[in-house]
């Protein structure tokens, strides 16, 4: 018999509902391992679904030894003809296929996987929003901690994508779904940050207006319920018979001095920006993180000397002109130096004045922001300026 065996959705017509890539994949490969022929049978996916490096990893986790994005390649091949110059379609085709396995690489490597077949069929994975009843049965070993949706309505989903391919309402005959996974579009997909929310947000800073940040929290709850998020279906058990007195309660004063920010160093946000973090957490007693790209000598060295900043001090008379492109006016007494400095593989701008200034040492193990990975600023953003403070070369990319 053959021993390569071909899943596909070529055939879908209006008649036919694609099954999804996913589960079906999963799902031969789980009767091929329980039947103990999963390693002397190949598996082949030939899917219109598969479009993004996240499909690509999750077919190839359980279990697609090769891909065949058939749809994604005819799309690229369509539009190769309208893009200016003289790129082929097999160039654009090729240049999607190295995109993947570039984006493959990475997710592995994440994991400390250096080869696809290490990481076929190995199922690192924790899904979210499906029940135990579906991940036992299509999905087995995969961890689910967070239960929702169930074949059922896998498969509404599945009539509801065909409606909208094969059915006859004559709005959709020449319209593409408008989209909007990535940047937000009207009746597109939904998102937590609308125009209305960063809207809200912005004024309710600019203007100091409290009622307008409630506006705008109002929203961002009422999204998150709706959209289930995980901090949606939280709520608050409150008891008035448990209730203290205010005067018991820590004042706001006192509470904020345990708040610090998250590390973002400078570089990857501008200095105005980095340095308006360490104004106003020192102003409120909390703390600012240096992040891992270091910081200006100069925002702390008169400090450690026991010079003060002046009335009429501007962030431009500290730093220099040259440095900024918004200057911004200082209170007497104002700070400028991060009390975290930290410290990551890189050592970027770490110097032994760098760790003096320092009232917490951070040293970073790990990225939270990417896991697996260390931070990278492009080269693009490494100016003389941040050169001269990470003691590297200017146009040179950083990784650490």
């Amino acid at each position: 018999g053959h021993n390569i065996l071909i899943v596909s959705d070529r055939k879908i017509d209006g008649d036919n509902v694609a099954i999804p890539a996913l589960l079906a994949t999963s799902a031969i490969h789980l009767h091929l391992v329980s039947k103990g022929l999963r390693t002397s049978t190949g598996l082949v996916v030939e899917t219109g679904s598969a479009r993004e490096t996240h499909h690509f990893a999750l077919l190839a986790g359980y279990g697609a030894e090769a891909i065949h994005p058939y749809l994604a390649m005819d799309t690229l091949a369509d539009m190769a003809r309208g893009l200016p110059g003289e790129l082929s379609a097999e160039k654009v085709i090729y240049n999607f296929q190295k995109a993947v396995g570039k984006g493959l690489m990475k997710v592995m490597s994440k994991m400390g996987i250096s080869t696809y077949m290490s990481y076929c069929g190995a199922q690192i994975f924790e899904a979210i929003g499906l029940n135990r009843a579906l991940v036992d049965k299509y999905f087995k070993g995969t961890a689910s901690n967070v239960e929702g949706i169930g074949v059922f309505e896998v498969a509404e989903e599945a009539l509801r994508l065909h409606r909208l391919a094969f059915g006859n309402d004559p709005s959709l005959a020449n319209a593409l779904d408008t989209g909007g996974e990535y940047a937000y579009r009207v009746q597109g997909e939904d998102h937590m940050w609308t125009p209305d929310a960063i809207a809200k947000l912005q004024h309710s800073a600019r203007a100091n207006n409290f009622s307008t940040y409630k506006e705008y929290a109002q929203i961002i709850n009422d999204q998150s319920r709706r959209h289930m998020t995980l901090r949606g279906l939280f709520e608050f058990k409150l008891d008035p018979a448990k209730a203290i007195p205010l005067e018991e309660v820590e004042p706001a004063k006192e509470i904020v001095k345990r708040f610090a920010t998250g590390a973002m160093s400078l570089g990857s946000i501008s200095t105005e920006a980095h340095a308006t973090l360490a104004i106003a957490m020192n102003r409120i007693g909390g703390k600012s993180n240096t992040g891992e790209g270091g910081e200006d000598v100069n925002r702390y060295r008169q400090e450690l000397k026991g010079i003060p900043i002046k009335q009429g001090d501007t962030l431009a008379s500290i730093v220099g002109q040259e440095q900024i492109e918004v200057d911004m006016p200082l209170l007497a007494g104002d700070s400028l130096r991060s009390k975290i400095k930290q410290v990551a593989s890189g050592r970027f701008g770490v110097t032994a004045e760098y760790l003096i200034s320092a009232d917490q040492i951070q040293i970073k193990m790990a990225q939270g922001a990417k896991p697996g990975e260390g931070g990278q600023l492009p080269g693009h953003k490494v100016s003389e300026y941040i050169a001269r403070l990470r003691f590297s070369v200017p146009g040179v990319g950083l990784i650490s």
